[in-house]
């Protein structure tokens, strides 16, 4: 199959890049439609209790949740006069915006007591919007927060809720994801001009990175027509566009190179290269889309996105790969070598610096384990740590207004009031002895600050309660717990945001072993097809785990823990890190892990076919795909380490889990833990059951 497609590429090569041209420009003018699409939540899991509970609330009692909320500071009691005629305007002017449904103050509530803060220097204001999800209130969100955030006369006004803290965190992320390409592109080019050696080469990565962004845009454009798209993915597609492009395109390159000058023609030289270099792109590509697959098994529209994103852009990059940069090679030729940067970088050695790495190891493949399994157990160690929670306003710089709103909310007011515990009762009617006994339960449970009467429609009945910490972080889940765990009227439903938070975090537990379970079975299959070995593919799952349990024992001390801000940048430290970021950090890491292990296995297996023994086979397939592993790894590191500049941080946590976990493994579990267990293993490391081989790819 890759023969024949390398024939046909060097008989077509001009209509493939014409065709190439034309469908990016396609491509990328439909893909930009989607940015508008992107929404900032998607962390609630749509079947669960609490989510059946938002269907009653909203179609039962029409109840909606306030789109935005604002806290209005005085100097003087809120009851002063110049107070209440302030309030009246302001009203009056948030009313007649675009987007406004209603709004409820606590002076036109009739001076509502859990509308005042404590000192009766502040108070409420709730905003409802037009919009049936308040989420997608975006429009009115930016309305608040650029037209009421700051003074307004007699006021300070603080401007919070689910459309202001979603139009702040999308703004907030396109303007980061500037930024961070506006370093990582630059510099990204510089080092490329230095790894390929030829300022023509070292474009080539473009190719496949266009391929892969814009293709994903426009297929992601094609997804938010029918469900929701998190804007948290255009960071991955950007990241791993970029990378991918580039490691791809290295090995692509780097095998051309290697033909040419073995006295091939080019148009034989494309051939070689598509039916080697091409088949690994290939099946190392099929094994990171698996891999990001996974992330389609969870409930959470947030997770669900970077599934969509990743196998996108995976899938592109690989297309990139294997038709365009292919025939781009053929019109070139030896030009490919033109404008040279670097001489040794065009013409690799066949015994190099990495062939006597990969001997060194090998002559002491025990201590070299040993150690490395140190100081990875080192890194991990502050896992034992870790606390697990949602992203909340805290996720936003300090400074953000959005952030300080969370502040002045918790400074302020005793309890959560925009984000009340809602029970619903459905066919309640009749329980009212029950219905209040659970109510005096509920209001004793730790965390509930009380519980406000309750009101029927038809025979459903609802009641709420108000609490008194943050909605998404442990102890809302603990407080959610106890809830549910009180004897209580059978039917009953536990909604509201700490509830949703709970059961999204039951949702990713629950769906974790099946994705764990996906990922290890699809790589180990795909992986034994490529290589004939039941031992490797065993081998490279473990190591992957090393790998990951390092990166996880990193983020842990920073983000948890709040060290090295020096390094990654100034954040709120909660004590905490996002759940959903943690799973797509070790998913991305484990298919680029993946990536990896397949580039090098392919060389060493070709090496070994081609009749050397396990250890100069180990040896010059070291030597002809590390340089190029390490070369990619530490030019993704650069593209996601970029987002680092973003004051988000689960970007944050994105860029450095990501660039630290692939240096770790380009460089200890690739550089001295592989070919060390391949010395160990000998020829066992290529054994299988005589029945399983004929399942195996020829090579």
């Amino acid at each position: 199959m890759f023969i024949s497609l390398g024939k046909f590429i060097v008989r077509r090569k001009k209509s493939v890049f014409v065709l190439f041209i034309i469908a990016i420009i396609a491509a990328g003018g439909i893909g930009s439609l989607a940015f508008a699409k992107l929404d900032s939540g998607g962390y609630s899991d749509p079947k669960s209790d609490s989510a059946k509970a938002a269907t009653y609330i909203s179609d039962t009692f029409h109840v909606k949740d306030p789109a935005a909320i604002l806290v209005v500071r005085s100097n003087n009691d809120v009851t002063d006069p110049v107070a209440v005629s302030d309030a009246a305007s302001l009203e009056s002017a948030i009313k007649a915006e675009k987007g406004v449904a209603k709004t409820l103050s606590y002076w036109s509530a009739g001076g509502a007591l859990t509308l005042v803060s404590q000192d009766k220097k502040a108070a409420y204001f709730f905003i409802y919007s037009t919009e049936v999800d308040p989420l997608k209130a975006k429009d009115l969100g930016k309305i608040i927060e650029t037209k009421y955030e700051g003074t307004y006369k007699s006021f300070r006004v603080y401007a919070g809720g689910m459309s202001v803290f979603n139009y702040a965190i999308s703004t907030k992320i396109s303007k980061d994801l500037a930024v961070a390409e506006s370093l990582s592109i630059p510099l990204t080019f510089i080092l490329l001009a230095f790894v390929f050696g030829s300022l023509i080469a070292s474009a080539m990565p473009l190719v496949v990175g266009l391929s892969a962004i814009l293709g994903a845009f426009f297929f992601i454009y094609l997804i938010t027509l029918f469900t929701g798209v998190s804007i948290f993915a255009l960071n991955l597609i950007t990241g791993m566009g970029l990378g991918l492009g580039i490691d791809y395109a290295l090995l692509i390159v780097n095998r051309f190179r290697e033909e040419i000058h073995h006295g091939k023609t080019v148009e034989d030289a494309i051939v070689k290269t598509v039916a080697t270099a091409g088949k690994t792109v290939f099946y190392s590509g099929i094994t990171v889309i698996i891999t990001l697959a996974s992330l389609l098994f969870f409930p959470q529209m947030f997770l669900k996105s970077f599934g969509y994103a990743g196998v996108t852009v995976v899938a592109m990059a690989i297309l990139g790969a294997l038709i365009p940069l292919p025939a781009i090679l053929a019109m070139l030729g030896n030009r490919v070598d033109k404008l040279v940067v670097r001489k040794s970088a065009i013409t690799p050695k066949e015994d190099g610096r990495w062939a006597q790495t990969a001997r060194f190891v090998m002559r002491r493949p025990v201590t070299v384990v040993v150690l490395s399994l140190i100081v990875l157990g080192i890194i991990a160690a502050p896992v034992k740590s870790v606390v697990f929670s949602q992203v909340d306003s805290r996720v936003m710089p300090a400074s953000a207004p959005v952030a300080q709103t969370a502040e002045i909310m918790a400074k302020y007011f005793p309890g959560q009031e925009g984000n009340p515990i809602e029970f619903i009762i459905p066919k309640g009617a009749s329980m009212g002895t029950q219905i209040l006994d659970f109510a005096n339960q509920v209001a004793k449970v730790p965390g509930v600050v009380r519980v406000n009467p309750s009101e029927v429609a038809g025979d459903t009945v609802r009641f709420t309660a108000i609490h008194s910490m943050g909605a998404r972080t442990p102890a809302a889940e603990k407080m959610i717990n106890e809830i549910r765990a009180l004897p209580h009227p059978q039917g009953t439903l536990v909604g509201g945001v700490a509830a949703d938070y709970s059961d999204s975090q039951n949702g990713i537990s629950r769906t974790l072993p099946f994705a764990l379970g996906w990922i290890v079975l699809g790589v180990l299959i795909l992986l034994f097809l490529f290589t004939g070995s039941v031992i490797l593919p065993i081998k490279a799952v473990l190591l992957n785990v090393l790998s990951l349990s390092a990166m996880m024992g990193a983020m842990t001390w920073i983000f948890v823990e709040g060290h090295l801000m020096w390094l990654v940048g100034k954040f709120t430290v909660t004590g905490t890190i996002d759940t959903s970021m943690v799973i797509l950090v070790a998913v991305v890491t484990f298919g680029l892990s993946m990536d990896y292990e397949v580039f090098l296995l392919s060389r060493i297996k070709e090496e070994h076919d081609a009749g050397k023994s396990n250890i100069e086979a180990v040896a010059t397939g070291l030597q002809r795909s590390a340089r190029i592993i390490t070369a990619a790894a530490m030019l993704l590191a650069i593209v996601f380490a970029a987002f680092l500049t973003s004051g988000v941080t689960s970007i944050k946590t994105l860029g450095f889990g990501v660039a630290f976990a692939i240096l770790v493994d380009a460089s200890i579990v690739r550089g001295l833990l592989v070919p060390a267990l391949m010395r160990l293993f000998g020829e066992r490391n290529w054994w299988a059951p005589q029945w399983m081989k004929r399942f195996t790819i020829t090579h």
